[in-house]
Formats: structure tokens, sequence, C-alpha cells
């Protein structure tokens, strides 16, 4: 079944391994994806990948990620290039989606030229700097911001949009309490907080023919934030309002390596390229560095490392009749097998073990049992200084 050619959401598949949205840091100046990016998708495309979503793409000038050469798609002038992009990829019967985002409150002000915004002025852990609470008028704008980013998708030719809705991003913020504080329609009662989700479903449905996707966190291990109920709820909401696949992830940045797990934090990569260990005076990295790994192994982990998303799938599975996708930790064919077997999932996606290996669903395919990738995590924060690439356990 793994291999078989299916459809989702009207969408034809070469089989049910789906490249999960993967910040690429290869857009040019304008947001638009480099010559690189169209490559690497098309490399994809060629290696017998199902369906290919892209890294997130910005819907508005003040949703802009902090990493660099993050995709934009909040100008016309982006389409031509994004146009080339899906051509690439149809070139070899791939379906690709557009994963569209704001960033909300993880970000700085200071990366995005202008004073961030949340849905409430709740302090992030890694971007403290204070994110002003928008309007109703500024959440309308937000909303008319995701509708058009998609009617874009649409002239340039791709086949569904995704809308991040997990991970601590803005759309996260709005249906999670522990990011939205509000009292106002936008917030309080479940109702409410679905409210701009659902409206931008209903928009891009309206303005549009490309089917809708949303990747939600399940679980975001925020004090009263997302939990499996509430979340089965809330994809209830949206399957009402029009949503036509679901992918189920789990925990914001703030959780720190949750939602991408490993065995220990990647302290070489940290003071490489996380700040503000990387631009720590080289006398205080020679003492530091050793020391903390020293105690990483002391540092306790989120567990388990692989399919940690697949009991919360299965229970959402249950409660909708829109397909169901799942990633987190998966790696290998017997695992996917199972998985879709059981009836926990439609289909599975993977990120780390494309970036290790972009050829893995073609390998699999010919008789591979297990991705290369070994979780390490160094991929994951090389992306806050250079494009995303496999480190492999160590930085080079």
């Amino acid at each position: 079944m793994l291999f078989n050619e299916s459809k989702i959401s009207g969408i034809t598949v070469k089989n049910r391994i789906i490249r999960s949205a993967t910040h690429d840091g290869l857009a040019d100046e304008y947001g638009a994806p480099n010559d690189k990016l169209i490559s690497k998708y098309e490399n994809l495309a060629k290696n017998e990948i199902g369906c290919i979503i892209t890294g997130y793409a910005a819907v508005s000038r003040n949703g802009v990620s902090p990493y660099p050469a993050m995709l934009k798609i909040y100008d016309d002038s982006v389409i031509g290039k994004y146009k080339e992009l899906t051509d690439a990829v149809h070139k070899h019967n791939t379906p690709v989606i557009l994963q569209i985002a704001h960033c909300g409150r993880q970000t700085s002000s200071k990366a995005i030229g202008m004073q961030k915004v949340a849905p409430s002025n709740v302090l992030h852990a890694f971007y403290p700097d204070k994110a002003k609470e928008l309007t109703d008028g500024e959440i309308n704008g937000i909303i008319n911001d995701f509708v058009n980013a998609a009617v874009r998708a649409e002239k340039a030719g791709f086949d569904g949009i995704q809308l991040h809705g997990g991970h601590g991003y803005l759309l996260h913020d709005f249906l999670s309490p522990y990011g939205n504080r509000r009292k106002d329609n936008w917030g309080g009662s479940l109702e409410n907080r679905c409210r701009i989700v659902e409206l931008i479903i209903k928009g891009i449905k309206e303005n549009t023919s490309l089917p809708v996707w949303i990747k939600l966190s399940a679980e975001d291990n925020r004090k009263g934030g997302m939990d499996i109920e509430s979340s089965v709820e809330i994809c209830k909401r949206l399957e009402n309002a029009g949503c036509d696949a679901i992918e189920v992830s789990c925990g914001t940045v703030q959780d720190g390596m949750n939602t991408m797990r490993s065995k220990h934090l990647p302290m070489d990569a940290v003071f490489k390229y996380r700040e503000p260990c990387a631009s720590f005076p080289k006398i205080l990295k020679k003492i530091s560095l050793p020391a903390a790994n020293f105690v990483n192994p002391l540092i306790k982990q989120p567990g388990p490392l692989e399919n940690f998303n697949v009991k919360n799938a299965g229970i959402i599975k249950k409660c909708v009749s829109i397909p169901v996708i799942v990633v987190g930790g998966i790696h290998k064919t017997d695992d996917m097998e199972k998985i879709i077997n059981k009836g926990d999932a439609d289909f599975v996606s993977m990120c780390r073990p494309f970036i290790c290996e972009p050829d893995l669903a073609k390998k699999m395919k010919n008789g591979q049992r297990e991705a290369k990738c070994i979780m390490c995590n160094y991929c994951g924060l090389v992306i806050e200084k250079e494009p995303t690439r496999c480190l492999y356990g160590k930085v080079r």
C-alpha cells in the first residue's frame, strides 16, 4: 500500500510518502525560489517522492522568519519564479504544495524591520522583544494576506496550499490558549480561537480552486496550551470550514528538541549557529563548549525519538473524514506500512531524512528499509545562518 499510487484531496500521488515542509534558506532577495531551490525540488521529484510540501512562505511583510532567505509570497513579482519551480517538479508527475505562514511573535522586530505582531503579547523565550497585539482590522488584513498568497500560488501552478498552523507560529498562537489571551471575538472560546483559520480556509476556497491543508501541533507542551482533546475539536471545525487534509505534528520552537527530537542537544552546532552562543569570543567558547558537552548527556530530552506523533494522528483520524498525514521521527518503511495499515494515518511525511538523502523515496521503493539520517539535529541549527544542509553528526 505504501508505494501504490493514491489520491489525496483529489491530487494523484505516486506513493504515500510526502516531503514535509522544510525551510531551505534558498530564496532570492525578493523571496522567490532561486535556481538552487528549483533544482533541489526537481531532484526530489525525479526520485519518486509522492508529494512535496515547500518550506514556509511568508504571506505578510511583518510575518517573515528570522532565518535567512525565507520564501515570501506577498508580492505578485515572485509569481514567475514560483512558476519555474512548479513546472520543474511537474515534469516528473509530482505534485507540489505551497506552505504559507506568518511567523507572529516567533521572529524578532530587528529581523523584520518593524515591530512584530501576535494575538497577545506573550513573551517568547528565544525572541523576547515585545510583540504588538493585533487589532481587529490588522487580523482581517492578515486573513486577506493569506488568501492573496493562495491566489498567487494558484497562478504559479501549485497543486494546493498548506497553512502552517503549528510550531508556535501565528496561526498556532491563535489556536492555542497559551499564545491567545484575548477576550474579544478572536480569543477565549475554542470557537473564537479557530475563527481566523476558518476564515482563511473559506477565503481561499472562495477565491481559488486549490485544496487547503493545514499543519497542526496536536500538543505544544505549553502550560494551558494545545492538547489532543482540543486539537480533535479544532480539526472537526476546520474540516467543516473546508479543510482538505491535516498534517499532525507537535511542539513549538520554545520546546527546543520536541518537534525535532534527538538523544542529545547538538551542542557543537548550538555554539556555531545559535545566538548568543555563536558570537561568543573564542576564548569563552573554548571554556564553555566543553562544559556544555559535559552536562549535555544529563539534560533530559523528549521521548520517544521515533514515530512520536502517530498516537495523536490516530486519535484525530478517528474523528475526521479528511486525509491525515503524520510527521515526526518516521524513518523506517516497516513503521510507515504499519501506520497506514493500522489506520493511524493515510500518509507519512518526513523532513530530516530528505535533507540527508534526497533520493530516499526511490531507495525505499527499491528495498532500503531505513533512512540514513541519525537524527542528530545539526541541520536544525545550521538554518539560523546558512542554507539547510545535512551535517551528519558534526559541524564541518
